[in-house]
């Protein structure tokens, strides 16, 4: 079993920036990491993820604005979001699926409004 454990949620005006971290209880270096927000009364959406060797992909929605990179060293997944919009507003979860054996495992989520 695995733990993640998001933080840097809160809020933030329209333009802001935020920046959230996930720690895992064990070593993400054989796991693909992401980030999935859902946002009052819609389903849950992929925002980024970063393979193994630090390739990433990103929502439509955000790209140019916000930025995932990993430490593998402290087991962390960061998330730089920068130019925040009202839209970005939801719970951000942490998203880990482990190579061998394909588990997956989510965080309790952390909450961005965005808001003025």
């Amino acid at each position: 079993q695995v733990q993640l454990v998001e933080s840097g949620g809160g809020l933030v005006q329209p333009g802001g920036s935020l920046r959230l971290s996930c720690v895992a209880s064990r070593s993400i270096a054989i796991a693909v990491m992401g980030w999935y927000r859902q946002a009052p009364g819609k389903q849950r959406e992929l925002v980024a993820t970063i393979t193994l060797n630090s390739n990433t992909n990103y929502v439509d929605s955000v790209k140019g604005r916000f930025t995932i990179s990993r430490d593998n060293a402290k087991n962390t997944v960061s998330l730089q979001m920068n130019s925040l919009k009202p839209e970005d507003t939801a719970v951000y979860f942490c998203y880990a699926r482990y190579m061998l054996g394909g588990n997956e495992y989510w965080g309790q989520g952390t909450r961005v409004t965005v808001s003025s």
